[in-house]
Formats: C-alpha cells, sequence, structure tokens
C-alpha cells in the first residue's frame, strides 16, 4: 500500500494524535452535554447525532487536513431504501449518516452494552445484531429492519461485517442478501476509500480526500443467485476505482 511508502513525519504523528483526541473529547461532550435528547423525539436525536458527525468531520478537515467529497447522491432515495456498502474504517460508521435523511444503521449488539453509547444507539433505533446466533440473529435483523423501513428510514449496512483493509479481497456476509429478498426496497451500492485515510487499527490519520459515492439502485424483485453478484460487482468497482484515486493522490504530493 502507498501510504507505508515512507516514514511518517513528525507533524502527521502529532497531528493525528492531536485529532485523535478531541475526536473522542468531542464525543464525551456531546454524550454528556446532549443528554437531554435522550428524551426528545427520536428524530431530533438523529439530528443531534448528525451534528455530532459533522463536527467531528470538520475537525478532521482542520487538524489533518481530510476533507471529503460525496458522488451520487441523486441515487438515494427520499424514503426507505438498503444502503450496502464496504466498510475500511471508523470514519463512515458516523459520516454516512450525515449524507441520508434517516439513517438506521446495523450494528453489533454488544455495542448497545456502552454506558451513555450503547443508550443512545437504543434511542436512535438502530439495529443491533447478535452475531452469535446466525439463524436467531438474521430472524431478529430482519424483524428490526422490517419496522425502521415503515417509518421510512434508510437502512445502513455493511455486508462483510466488519472493517477490512482497502486492498483486502471482498467476504460478503448473507445479511444484505437477505433483507434485500425480504424487504421489497432498492438496494443503493456505495463505495468508499477512507481506509486510506483513517486506516484500521492505528491512531495515523492522513491528510487527502475521503470519496463517497454511492451507485444507481438496485431495484427491488431480483432473486437471490441475480442479486448477490451485482450488489458485489457494484460495490467493488466502486471502491477500486476510489482507492485508485486515493493512491493517486497520495503519490502526487511525495
Amino acid at each position: 500500500m502507498l501510504f507505508k511508502a515512507k516514514k511518517p513525519t513528525l507533524s502527521l504523528i502529532v497531528r493525528s494524535l492531536i485529532f485523535n483526541v478531541v475526536f473522542y473529547l468531542n464525543l464525551i461532550v456531546f454524550l454528556v452535554a446532549g443528554f437531554g435528547f435522550f428524551f426528545t423525539p427520536r428524530k431530533w436525536s438523529i439530528r443531534a447525532l448528525q451534528a455530532w458527525a459533522h463536527v467531528s468531520m470538520w475537525w478532521m478537515k482542520v487538524i489533518v487536513g481530510t476533507r471529503v467529497e460525496v458522488r451520487g447522491l441523486e441515487h438515494v432515495p427520499d424514503g426507505p431504501c438498503l444502503l450496502i456498502g464496504k466498510h475500511q474504517s471508523l470514519w463512515e460508521t458516523f459520516a454516512v449518516l450525515t449524507m441520508v435523511d434517516d439513517p438506521a444503521i446495523v450494528l453489533k449488539r454488544e455495542l448497545t452494552y456502552i454506558p451513555l453509547f450503547g443508550w443512545f444507539a437504543l434511542k436512535f433505533q438502530m439495529i443491533a445484531v447478535d452475531r452469535g446466533s446466525a439463524a436467531n440473529g438474521l430472524r431478529s435483523l430482519i424483524k428490526s429492519v422490517k419496522k425502521s423501513v415503515t417509518q421510512g428510514r434508510q437502512i445502513l449496512i455493511f455486508p462483510e461485517g466488519t472493517r477490512k483493509h482497502p486492498e483486502a479481497e471482498p467476504d460478503y456476509k448473507p445479511g444484505a442478501a437477505a433483507l434485500y429478498l425480504k424487504l421489497d426496497v432498492p438496494a443503493v451500492p456505495f463505495g468508499l476509500n477512507s481506509g486510506l485515510y483513517w486506516p484500521r487499527r492505528k491512531f495515523l490519520r492522513f491528510p487527502g480526500t475521503i470519496v463517497v459515492e454511492f451507485g444507481p439502485p438496485i431495484e427491488a424483485g431480483l432473486k437471490r443467485k441475480e442479486f448477490s453478484p451485482v450488489l458485489q460487482k457494484a460495490i467493488e468497482d466502486i471502491t477500486s476505482r476510489l482507492v485508485e484515486e486515493g493512491l493517486k493522490e497520495y503519490a502526487a504530493k511525495k
């Protein structure tokens, strides 16, 4: 990976350290100062969540120099849909929430056990999945997502289930396809290159442009054997192109 081609500068290390401190302090401040939103209507609370995400991205831009570009938002319906895409970093778990009106993210149930954070996840009516029981977990997932769809929400799911290196081989799980087959709503594939700028399991944060791109929706009605390859190709094609863009941007700054 080209980001490993040279040793991080002292400036990069310092700015990354400062950002990480500010990011988590900002999270704590919003959780504590915004505790009143635990008692407001859910939609109001979602707006507070989106405000926190916007502020976090602003701090990353100011401190690290990381900008954000969003493409293809015209492909995202106003009403209920599945947003299915790559998971490379912590970044997209909050940043993508700012790009749609009423998001509901599929997340690990263990996260709801975290004080304050978990309580708010339940308040936002995010969709918690028990990954310890595949069959029961899938049934519970479908039931919870159906409720969110009736509320007109956009369901955000990462089909690989965990963060992956930007250049890792794809490993798609059956959950996203199962939801598509049960819900009768369009699926919007998306790709990104966030892992180049916010690498998983590292504290370094890199300047540049994180790009998220939403592709044309896959309308409801396809069979599983038709849907799964179409979805994976759409996501992987977008992601490969955006990762290549990011690597070229980085190389041009050397």
